[in-house]
């Protein structure tokens, strides 16, 4: 919901809003924000009332007290469980949402998610959502997807004063995944480590969050691109980092089962949506995408023989004397010739 939405609810006088996901951070957000536009005309604070199943009697003390300021409390409860109630108890709070007249309730609750991942509410939760629909405002909010995180970051540096290019904001996405708060934060912390100037690929890379899988995925991109020095390059700051040789060549071989996927998803005239969903990926099918762009790159049969390169380092690795920099360096350079051709 934008708050234009919500002002324009609040304006007419809408008693309830329910905010309900499978992210805490998403319900955080949108009550917080519910909170302020509908007590920012009053000097009166925000009744907030925590944990998941509030005592139902203080609920209906702080719906029916009327304000000493002449407008309508804000009650909040900001983490309730409507399975958490007895039958008798979650009764009393269904009357409340009811007849509310001197107060107006917002409400958050967190579910788990289905095989689709939507919100999955219990029997008594969806009670309670049926009725807070009947009253006022009931939202469920969805997860967002990697165009959306990636309009988000550019607009949380611009808020900081800061500039962000493009590059950087997937290159940060593709090292925080897609967890909100953990964006935001990196952000902040990107935007004064470019002293609220331009925040680049390079410094998301120097400053942002470590992540294996991110940095070895950039390698397989030089790779690709037969840019075997600058993969090698990129080796030797994993490895100055104390990464794993192991643990390296395991997230190689991870990029490349991706890559093989895709491809063969693509010649079966699946996209990767279809592969992600075939092979049984868990969270967002956003580093599936990355690979369809870069198994463009390459044959069936050149993938087949890049994952036996990467076995045969495998097995080297566990079983050879030889340093594990000389047996990854020559790995690297064994896939860029058999590389993609772009």
């Amino acid at each position: 919901m934008t708050e234009n939405k919500l002002a324009v609810l609040a304006e007419q006088g809408c008693p309830v809003f329910y905010f309900y996901s499978t992210e805490p951070y998403l319900v955080r957000q949108a009550v917080r924000t519910a909170c302020r536009l509908l007590s920012r005309d009053s000097d009166e604070e925000v009744t907030v009332l925590d944990g998941a199943a509030p005592d139902v009697e203080q609920l209906v003390m702080a719906a029916g007290t009327i304000s000493f300021f002449g407008t309508r409390r804000v009650v909040c409860l900001p983490e309730v469980d409507p399975g958490a109630y007895s039958e008798k108890d979650l009764d009393a709070f269904l009357d409340t949402v009811a007849s509310v007249e001197n107060a107006v309730l917002v409400l958050g609750s967190v579910f788990e998610a289905d095989r689709s991942g939507k919100a999955r509410p219990g029997k008594r939760a969806q009670r309670l959502m049926a009725q807070c629909k009947k009253q006022g405002w009931l939202e469920e909010l969805a997860k967002p997807g990697p165009a959306q995180l990636r309009q988000m970051v550019l607009d949380r540096a611009r808020a900081q004063g800061a500039e962000m290019t493009g590059q950087a904001a997937s290159a940060l996405l593709d090292r925080c995944g897609e967890d909100p708060y953990l964006l935001e934060n990196e952000v902040d912390k990107l935007a004064a480590g470019a002293g609220y100037r331009t925040i680049t690929p390079a410094l998301v890379a120097e400053m942002g969050v470590v992540s294996l899988e991110a940095d070895v995925f950039e390698m397989v991109r030089m790779v690709t691109a037969r840019n075997a020095a600058a993969a090698c390059k990129k080796l030797q700051v994993l490895l100055r980092l104390q990464q794993e040789p192991i643990a390296i060549a395991a997230a190689m071989i991870g990029s490349y089962v991706d890559l093989y996927r895709v491809k063969l998803g693509q010649q079966h005239k699946k996209n990767y949506s279809a592969v992600f969903k075939e092979f049984g990926y868990k969270g967002s099918d956003y580093r599936l995408k990355r690979s369809a762009q870069t198994a463009a790159g390459y044959t069936l049969p050149q993938l087949k023989r890049c994952l036996n390169i990467l076995l045969e380092l495998d097995q080297n690795l566990k079983g050879q004397p030889v340093s594990p920099q000389i047996l990854l360096e020559t790995a690297l350079c064994r896939l860029a010739m058999e590389g993609g051709s772009q």
